[in-house]
């Protein structure tokens, strides 16, 4: 389990020369081929898994296998309209967008916190679902402004910024029965 950091992108190199997960985990990560179970865009924190089995990571991120919980906080006031939207699901050009779960945690002035679970992602999924509702009182988009994965499956963040920790047996054994391994 690593704790992705906001600004660092999630690939073995970068011909942009940025900083990569990599650049931040242990030389015998990237040496012994360990490699990222789905990804996160460069914009977004928060946890992702590792392993060296191509198999292991190919299951769980299949759509429907492992769940995913989110923080977001938004630019604008997200509604109880909205999650009805959002769970329903809203058409883009990349298909069907839709959480599985959506619950409001509170605000703060301009921005509204929530959390959601996926059971599949798509590129950019919750930015470009979000992006495509409206703000009820100024009638512009509403902004993801912080994405933070918390949860693949049973495994909970519980590490800082930047840092990692292998998984337990337990955890292990879990996500294996998440993956339907």
């Amino acid at each position: 389990m690593f704790n992705k950091p906001k600004g660092v992108v999630v690939t073995r190199s970068d011909e942009l020369s940025r900083k990569t997960v990599y650049d931040l985990l242990p030389e015998f990560v990237f040496k012994d081929g360990w490699m990222p179970v789905g990804r996160l865009d460069m914009d977004s924190k928060g946890i992702i898994l590792f392993t060296r089995d191509g198999h292991i990571s190919e299951s769980l991120t299949r759509p429907g296998t492992c769940t995913k919980v989110y923080e977001l906080w938004v630019r604008g006031m997200v509604t109880e309209a909205h999650c009805r939207q959002v769970l329903d699901g809203i058409e883009s050009q990349f298909g069907r967008l839709k959480v599985a779960s959506i619950k409001l945690l509170g605000g703060s002035g301009p921005k509204t916190r929530i959390m959601v679970e996926l059971n599949e992602g798509k590129n950019r999924h919750l930015r470009r679902l979000f992006g495509a509702l409206k703000d009820p009182k100024f009638q512009t988009p509403l902004k993801v402004l912080e994405l933070k994965r918390i949860q693949i499956g049973c495994i909970k963040l519980d590490v800082s910024s930047a840092c990692w920790r292998f998984l337990t047996a337990k955890e292990e054994k879990s996500l294996l029965q998440c993956a339907k391994l």
